[in-house]
């Protein structure tokens, strides 16, 4: 058996052919195209290789590794991927000792000739269309985030009173409002029957001349400066605009997420689409989520691995005879799906008795608020685990493998 280490980046790779010896059969640079796989391919035939003779083992490496893996997975190939974090680990004991790209790909041909890369398969098209739309909402979500903070980074210079107004600055009738009277002189001066009939028109009467009264009069009060105003109200608009842009933006992209998630639905007459929707506090959007960040649920032995694929496992600080008490989330997983099971954590405290009680437990226990939910989250993994490896939908009475005493 020939074993083929390939070290993936974005124009071009490293490949390194091993024995069962570990002896070099072949190195060469290729191209990351047609001409560059045509290359291997007319290599391994001037060798007398087929694709039953050869195993290629490579990083995933951000997702430039994903064309060619399918590329050699359709001419036959068996390919194996690993984790970076992994071979980073394994390089540190590596006895070829060095970082450079032939080197990186001898070591990967090493790793799968001595069985330290486990095989790969390249998930299904329905998980891999919900991975790519839940990280591109995951993007989005987060860069409103950083919008809003920019929003009201700008209100704390020119209008610092304002969030007073609103239970909410980014309610639909405080952004119109501030699209509209973005300046607090606007505001003071705007006639009160004008902007009563302003904010009951955006709140579809929700409010009227009593809120028009406190806005004008914090406005007319205001503490914030008046030099550059032009300037800071023209982003104010800009941004807010940005916003409810981006903001339908993930409505579409939420739309297709939905229209993906009906091809897991096991037959019409099932009223879920996947087990992990029945979870209480687990809507369709963070299922989507879940599905296609862990893909296949057998790729993982037991919860824990789950756990830790997450990144929700605990550090453990440790020197001699002293052993921290105060472990820290390793946040080594994937972002996306550990930012899925905290807001499906969160979720589950209001919905979930059991996970609430959970989290009422580890509270009265004197943890923070935080480290509860964290441990919810990660029992809430033993739970997605548990109904997906049975495939049965959640039922208050499953009996399911819960965390231990240290979760």
């Amino acid at each position: 058996m020939i074993y083929g280490g390939i070290d993936v980046a974005k124009h071009s790779h490293e490949v390194c052919l091993v024995n069962d010896s570990g002896d070099i059969v072949l190195r060469m640079h290729l191209d990351n195209n047609h001409k560059g796989m045509n290359k291997l391919l007319q290599a391994l035939e001037r060798l007398g290789l087929k694709p039953d003779d050869v195993k290629f083992c490579l990083e995933a490496t951000g997702h430039y590794w994903l064309p060619i893996y399918c590329y050699l997975t359709n001419q036959g190939f068996e390919l194996h991927v690993i984790n970076p974090i992994q071979s980073d680990a394994l390089r540190n004991l590596y006895v070829r000792k060095a970082k450079t790209d032939q080197k990186d790909a001898l070591l990967l041909a090493d790793l799968l000739r001595l069985g330290r890369a486990p095989a790969t398969r390249l998930p299904s098209e329905t998980t891999l269309k919900l991975q790519s739309l839940s990280r591109l909402r995951f993007e989005f979500v987060r860069q409103v985030g950083g919008l809003k903070n920019r929003v009201l980074g700008i209100l704390d210079r020119i209008f610092p009173e304002y969030p007073d107004c609103f239970s909410d600055v980014f309610i639909r009738t405080s952004r119109e409002l501030l699209k509209s009277y973005p300046e607090p002189e606007e505001l003071a001066e705007v006639d009160l029957s004008e902007l009563s009939a302003f904010l009951k028109e955006h709140s579809r009467g929700r409010f009227g001349e009593e809120r028009a009264k406190k806005i004008q009069s914090l406005a007319k009060g205001t503490f914030g400066i008046t030099m550059a105003l032009d300037a800071f109200t023209l982003q104010l608009r800009l941004l807010i605009e940005q916003i409810e842009f981006i903001e339908e933006q993930i409505k579409v992209i939420e739309d297709a997420i939905n229209e993906v998630m009906e091809e897991l639905r096991p037959s019409k007459e099932t009223p879920y689409r996947h087990v992990i929707e029945t979870i209480p506090g687990i809507g369709s959007i963070l299922a989507a989520a879940i599905i296609g960040e862990i893909g296949d649920i057998s790729r993982f032995p037991n919860p824990r691995a789950l756990v830790a694929y997450a990144g929700l496992d605990a550090t453990v600080r440790a020197s001699g005879l002293f052993e921290g008490t105060r472990n820290r989330m390793s946040k080594r997983g994937s972002p996306v799906l550990r930012n899925s099971l905290w807001l499906a954590a969160i979720s589950a405290r209001r919905f979930n008795p059991e996970l609430r009680a959970y989290y009422e437990l580890k509270r009265s226990q004197g943890k923070h608020s935080n480290v509860a939910t964290g441990a919810v989250a990660r029992k809430l993994v033993h739970l997605i685990y548990s109904l997906w490896k049975d495939n049965r939908p959640y039922d208050a009475d499953y009996q399911w493998s819960p965390p231990g005493k240290n979760a």
